[in-house]
């Protein structure tokens, strides 16, 4: 019996550049994420600190039921007057650290998911939602050890000598669940924001003319990234709340609803949206970056692969 093998030399060279243009491409989104992580680290860390300080139970004087005794200018003064302007820049190395791979692996998750798992071209509401909630929950789990580090250097309230010190000292001290801590609450926020995000991404840029996203296609990226940010930060904001505070608790014991509670008891509803105005802030200007960053380096992408052929 003769044994069949591919004789067709075009076939195969034709898919080995087809291998090679996705792995080259999937670098590239990997580095586009990392890229536009370094540059929103550094401009909107402030914001991240004031938010993670309104937050900390421990940072705060008692508050009146409903009504918040810091904003985000009188923070600002509270840090230079007690510490130092460059405080607004605390935790910056362990955000560095949690925020090259994290943007790297969040966008490379979704171009990925959305190319091998749903058919190309017009993804409907509900894909989106999934596609979104899919990588986020892939970049959350990967980095959660560094996020609660960030956190906790973040608050002003734990004086961690560096990152993997922090590591090392959580682990001693609280163990694995220590390094995990605040996790639940991470992905009940990141990942209904995530699918949110992305739903209102992709469906408002669907609604804009197309002879507007042909002409000026960084301004529709940009527009719909910021309102997709606006609208899903303020949906989600509730759980990182509860996030920071179990993340700044050093009680091993202490639960999602016992902190929910806690919350409720001290500041009622008005306690599960502390910082909001500074993280509304941060994502919208992230989002609006790294999106219209991300749409560009594909279209450079696919332009250049279109020369070449």
């Amino acid at each position: 019996m003769a044994v069949m093998t591919n004789l067709n030399p075009q076939s195969n060279e034709s898919n080995q550049r087809k291998v090679s243009n996705q792995v080259t491409l999937a670098f590239k989104i990997f580095m586009t994420g990392s890229v536009a992580s370094i540059i929103c680290s550094f401009l909107l860390q402030p914001l991240d600190v004031i938010k993670t300080r309104l937050q900390t139970p421990e940072y705060k004087k008692p508050l009146k039921r409903g009504r918040s005794k810091f904003n985000i200018i009188n923070m600002i003064y509270e840090i230079k007057e007690k510490e130092s302007l460059k405080m607004l820049w605390a935790g910056m190395t362990p955000t560095l650290v949690r925020g090259i791979p994290a943007g790297g692996i969040y966008f490379m998750s979704y171009d990925i998911i959305r190319s091998h798992l749903f058919s190309e071209g017009h993804i409907s509401t509900l894909e989106s939602i999934i596609i979104g909630m899919m990588s986020r929950t892939v970049t959350d789990i990967s980095v959660i050890p560094l996020t609660v580090v960030k956190t906790r250097m973040e608050s002003g309230v734990y004086r961690y000598p560096g990152i993997w010190a922090g590591l090392k000292i959580i682990y001693s001290q609280e163990g694995f669940r220590g390094l995990t801590s605040g996790l639940l609450p991470i992905l009940v926020r990141d990942v209904p924001m995530s699918g949110i995000h992305l739903m209102f991404y992709i469906q408002s840029e669907e609604l804009v003319p197309r002879a507007w996203r042909d002409t000026h296609p960084s301004l529709v990226h940009s527009s719909c990234a910021a309102l997709a940010g606006m609208v899903a930060s303020s949906l989600t904001h509730p759980p990182d709340v509860v996030k920071a505070h179990l993340q700044l608790s050093s009680s091993q014991r202490r639960t999602t609803w016992q902190a929910v509670a806690d919350i409720w008891k001290e500041h009622g509803i008005y306690g599960y949206f502390q910082g909001l105005v500074p993280r509304l802030l941060k994502r919208t200007i992230f989002g609006m970056i790294s999106w219209t960053l991300y749409e560009k380096v594909k279209q450079m992408h696919f332009e250049s692969m279109s020369k070449e052929k």
